[in-house]
């Protein structure tokens, strides 16, 4: 494994599903810290501004204050880390939960710490076999501890931690599909409001957060804010572990100080593009965001600088392809994804990434037609925002991304898509 930080992934901290190693190189002081000063627990994270890495960016600190607030009808609260990664190109998540699954389940316990929780889930893709085979351990050793012990005491209650397979589709990610999941339906996106953190599994309030965040809760409480933002660059704080594949020479997963730049991913971590190859555009943040070229080498990749070139640093998942390769045929295939992964539920979404898969397919084969382009174009301004989550608009802004960035591939001259 790639890196270039000591934060989430150091070498010490692997130690599987071993508890006692866990804690022998460190694990547990950030459990220790909330359960002495429980109440401070949300202004170090405000203070350290961690924000979410499941791809919004969110600052932490507000999601875990509603969750505080929200009041329970029937005395239950959750904390559900979600682990369904599914997402082409990020990978990240599932070597966090494989190789260091006790500073995962240590954040989680925190959280239900700080949101007084008494169920606590860690929420995982089936796929992600080698996850489950170290969390499955690792949960057993916590639930025999003295820690949880305190924690239960603390809480007033018995907390009821366990690992849920989810269904395994991409769309069971968006956290309005984990409430339904986890109450036994379809993961079914639902409209907000409400929010999880107010109305959340079976009504109660929910917090939901990305296995990333959740990682970096430990070291934060252990270390201090101050530690946590002085690991960034400028205004970024703390690390980001970036998953990098396509056309370099080194790809894998890098844990960087949050605002390396792209030019440092790639040429210096990532080895370079591969040989004879020239670089030509990034897909960041997955497959769903827009795309950066090498005018954009030099962009800090934390999430405001990013959004400043009109992009998202998303999950950290960097996707590089060199000159010679279709941008249409690339794009075709994201979109090709959006419409497999599509739950149905919303007529607008189905039906318009399978028809923007179908014209993108005619246009990359070579048989579309100018009123194929159109069609391209006229979708992309009917179809956002017509479903319950984002998942037709992750397909539209990629195909807008690339209608604007590579026109001439489409055919079209410089300047016609808007």
């Amino acid at each position: 494994m790639n890196q270039a930080n000591q934060n989430l992934l150091h070498p010490s901290r692997r130690v599987g599903a071993d508890l006692a190693a866990w804690r022998k190189v460190g694990g547990g002081k950030g459990l220790l810290a909330a359960l002495a000063d429980p109440e401070n627990i949300i202004a170090t994270l405000q203070e350290a501004n961690l924000c979410g890495m499941g791809g919004a960016g969110f600052p932490t600190w507000r999601k875990w204050e509603a969750a505080v607030a929200a009041k329970s009808k029937n005395g239950d609260k959750y904390v559900v880390c979600n682990a369904n990664e599914d997402e082409p190109g990020t990978f990240k998540d599932r070597v966090l939960l494989a190789e260091t699954p006790h500073q995962v389940i240590e954040g989680v316990l925190v959280a239900a710490v700080a949101c007084r929780a008494n169920k606590a889930v860690l929420y995982v893709n089936p796929h992600q076999t080698e996850s489950i085979a170290s969390l499955t351990p690792a949960i057993e050793e916590w639930k025999k501890s003295d820690l949880f012990i305190r924690i239960e005491n603390y809480l007033g209650k018995p907390l009821d931690l366990q690992l849920v397979k989810t269904s395994g589709r991409y769309i069971g990610g968006e956290e309005t599909a984990v409430i339904s999941w986890l109450e036994g339906n379809f993961p079914f996106p639902r409209r907000k409001p409400p929010f999880p953190a107010e109305s959340g599994v079976f009504g109660a309030p929910t917090l939901i957060n990305n296995t990333e965040t959740f990682a970096n809760i430990p070291q934060i409480l252990a270390n201090g804010a101050e530690w946590y933002r002085n690991l960034g660059l400028g205004d970024a704080a703390g690390t980001k572990l970036y998953s990098l594949s396509g056309d370099v020479l080194n790809p894998g997963l890098y844990e960087l100080p949050m605002g390396t730049t792209l030019h440092e991913l790639i040429y210096v971590h990532g080895g370079g593009m591969l040989e004879g190859r020239t670089f030509k555009a990034v897909f960041t943040g997955g497959p769903s965001n827009t795309l950066l070229t090498a005018k954009d080498l030099d962009v800090p990749l934390d999430f405001v600088s990013v959004r400043e070139r009109k992009s998202s640093l998303g999950t950290g998942a960097m996707i590089v392809i060199s000159e010679g390769t279709s941008v249409v045929r690339k794009v075709s295939e994201y979109v090709e994804f959006f419409a497999a992964n599509s739950c149905g539920q919303c007529p607008p979404c189905k039906g318009g990434t399978f028809q923007l898969s179908r014209l993108l397919n005619r246009v990359d084969t070579g048989i579309g037609t100018s009123d194929d382009l159109q069609a391209l174009q006229s979708l992309c301004k009917l179809l956002p925002h017509s479903g319950r989550c984002g998942l037709i608009d992750g397909a539209v802004t990629v195909l807008q991304s690339s209608l604007r960035t590579f026109p001439e591939e489409y055919g079209l001259p410089d300047g016609q898509e808007q």
